[in-house]
């Protein structure tokens, strides 16, 4: 195996590091709160970012950039951390999640929209089919119902809004680290507020003593790997290995959650949800064919479109 083709094996680990967030995330919820096992599991991967990609420099970013892109990333992770957390059982969670993972086709869309991405006809429908597919996630046994859906966005407002909140943001995150970046990776900065956010959380909140023997403690250590691990994985591979390869291979990563989190949390997926699933996916996929190939604007060969979360 040559230097290209191990580094794409090794970036395509990262979605599947990722597609186990969900039902990590949704445990350490059960078991500590928002406030302690966040924050550990935040400074973990904090710790390991740091030794993955050292000490960033402050000054090589525009305060602008800081503001509003970094500052983008850390309101998604409370997005993403309090949508799941909101759910009511684990069926919705993986709900909330899969709206959570509208943000591939709307990363495509606001590169088309801001970054002046050119994009074909069929960017339209790739962005419906995704839509679509979330819509028949939403609709449960009934699937593509939209009174159903509405009844059951309806039944935990929140939980499914700020999911939304999220991906747009994400999207959002994506865009400006393209344009103000300056080819400069954020993602420890990124790590290191998470942390701090999370606990200014915990100390804001009343929550029961912590236990510190408590098995749980292992799902967060473990998430604190699927990040941090994941991230350093999809660094060195998009530097070294086949661009292409792991841009496919990102979008697959809400089925590796599915399919992780029927273990984790024990969620019964139907089989309309899976077709949910496989909509989202194809729309994905065919919003990232419909972008014409233009010189990228990268950091250490990183693809900043294919800029990965959760």
């Amino acid at each position: 195996m040559d230097a290209s083709a191990r580094a794409t094996a090794v970036g395509l680990l990262a979605p599947v590091l990722w597609g186990m967030s969900v039902g990590i995330c949704r445990g350490i919820a059960e078991d500590f709160g928002r406030g302690p096992g966040f924050t550990v599991m935040y400074a973990a991967a904090c710790l390991l970012l740091l030794f993955i990609f050292g000490r960033p420099h402050l000054r090589a970013f525009s305060l602008k950039y800081l503001l509003l892109g970094v500052g983008a990333a850390n309101v998604c992770a409370i997005c993403f951390i309090f949508s799941l957390s909101m759910a009511e059982d684990a069926t919705q969670t993986m709900q909330v999640g899969m709206v959570n993972y509208l943000w591939p086709c709307l990363t495509i869309v606001f590169a088309v929209l801001f970054n002046g991405e050119r994009a074909r006809w069929w960017i339209v429908p790739g962005v419906l089919l995704s839509l679509l597919g979330v819509m028949v996630v939403l609709g449960g046994e009934d699937g593509f119902n939209p009174m159903h859906v509405a009844t059951n966005w309806m039944k935990n407002p929140w939980s499914y809004t700020i999911a939304l909140v999220g991906a747009v943001l994400w999207a959002g995150y994506g865009s400006m680290t393209r344009a103000w970046s300056g080819g400069h990776n954020p993602v420890v900065i990124i790590f290191f507020n998470d942390m701090l956010i999370f606990g200014l959380i915990w100390m804001l909140t009343p929550t029961p003593p912590v236990e510190w023997m408590h098995p749980g403690w292992l799902g967060v250590f473990l998430g604190a790997a699927a990040t941090g691990l994941g991230y350093g994985v999809w660094t060195y591979g998009m530097q070294y290995g086949n661009m292409t390869l792991l841009g496919i291979g990102s979008y697959f990563t809400p089925v590796l959650s599915c399919v992780f989190a029927s273990i984790y949390i024990g969620s019964d997926l139907s089989a309309t949800f899976w077709q949910g699933v496989a909509l989202v996916v194809l729309g994905s996929l065919v919003c990232w064919t419909s972008v014409r190939k233009t010189k990228p604007v990268e950091s250490k060969g990183e693809s900043l479109n294919l800029h990965h979360k959760h």
